[in-house]
């Protein structure tokens, strides 16, 4: 069976059974990941009136506080892809809603399309090389060598404050497949460039900056035009940076976006949307015949980091089967607080996104998914 790529505001459906999926079992499935919801509250602020992003990392004041938007979260929703066709969907999946920390997973996708367009030379280039001069933010002896592959890995131990956030509020932050805070640990000296991963949400913010540099252009424009609407994507996402992430990109005004939802900001996007993105993923970024994004960066972007062996381009690696042990090794995930879960499975040409579920049952979920396939 071919894979079929969906035309806009459609989706092809296939009966379980013809996809060779019990549907029983698959069934079953879609019921634990219903019964098994966040317990995220739906405002997202906790009953003491701090904002759920900062909460689960123990954020200490002042940066204790959203900076961007922050909307109500949606219901526990998802659906399940077999070779691009829908066989499973549960909850409303066409309400655009916020993402958190999948949103990284898009960060790097883009900087492929960067290096495609010859608008990046290498990854292992310095990005102080890309800066315009009015951006100093890599000419300390600290950040200078750092290169675009440890910024998209997360070992780039870049210091310094963006945004008015120190990297240091995001030191030795604990990060595997679960929402976990960050270890009893004080600020640490820096390590050099490459030899450290740490789940580092001011980091990201930072490459995202980086791109802004490079495209000279809004990422979400950059991101609309050369991945979403190819791919058929609704009008209906959107992706926001701070109130102070604004700065002046040849002269226009820019918003520089977040890469998560931490400090609010961030993706907001439907699991439909997501599911488009995951079956160019799990394509190796053609859709319907057409390249957006090299297979050289793809298989790039799956390649495990010497600091992490679960951790690639911005998209988390199931190295050895250590992060779900219940998916094959070869997966790919983006992942967000909360949790979201979009799973590419390039193995059984199988793209799950499941939102909004307890973090400690994803593997069952997984797993319950796998025991359906035949």
């Amino acid at each position: 069976m071919t894979t079929r790529f969906p035309p806009p505001d459609d989706w092809p459906r296939l009966e379980p059974e013809d996809a060779g999926i019990s549907a029983p079992l698959l069934q079953e499935a879609v019921e634990f990941a219903k019964a098994n919801e966040s317990d995220w509250p739906h405002s997202l602020f906790l009953s003491d009136g701090r904002y759920v992003g900062n909460a689960y990392v123990e954020d200490q004041p002042p940066h204790d506080k959203p900076l961007g938007v922050v909307r109500p979260r949606g219901s526990a929703n998802g659906l399940i892809l077999r070779r691009g066709q829908l066989v499973a969907e549960w909850g409303d999946t066409v309400r655009p809603d916020t993402t958190f920390s999948a949103a990284k997973s898009y960060l790097g996708l883009l900087a492929g399309i960067a290096l495609d367009e010859g608008l990046i030379d290498s990854v292992d280039d310095p990005v102080a090389r890309y800066m315009p001069p009015e951006d100093t933010g890599f000419s300390s002896d600290q950040n200078r060598p750092i290169t675009w592959r440890h910024l998209l890995q997360q070992t780039s131990e870049w210091r310094g404050t963006l945004w008015g956030i120190p990297d240091s509020v995001d030191h030795n932050r604990r990060f595997g497949s679960g929402d976990n805070p960050r270890l009893p640990a004080s600020i640490r000296d820096p390590e050099p460039p490459g030899t450290r991963w740490e789940y580092n949400d001011v980091r990201v913010n930072r490459l995202s900056l980086s791109l802004l540099h490079v495209f000279r252009e809004p990422l979400p424009d950059v991101l609309r035009k050369r991945l979403m609407d190819p791919i058929g994507a609704s009008r209906g996402w959107e992706w926001h940076g701070y109130a102070n992430s604004v700065i002046a990109v040849q002269g226009r005004p820019m918003v520089s976006v977040s890469g998560g939802g931490h400090w609010g900001g961030g993706l907001f996007i439907s699991t439909r949307d997501h599911a488009r993105v995951g079956l160019l993923v799990q394509n190796q970024g053609q859709w319907n015949g057409r390249k957006l994004i090299s297979k050289d960066w793809m298989e790039a972007l799956a390649q495990p980091a010497a600091a992490n062996p679960l951790y690639g381009f911005l998209w988390w690696l199931n190295t050895a089967r250590e992060l779900y042990p219940s998916a094959p090794a070869s997966s790919l995930f983006a992942i967000g607080g909360g949790h979201h879960l979009v799973w590419v499975d390039l193995e059984h040409e199988l793209v799950m996104v499941a939102r909004w579920v307890a973090q400690p049952k994803c593997d069952e979920l997984v797993a319950r998914v796998m025991q359906s396939l035949r």
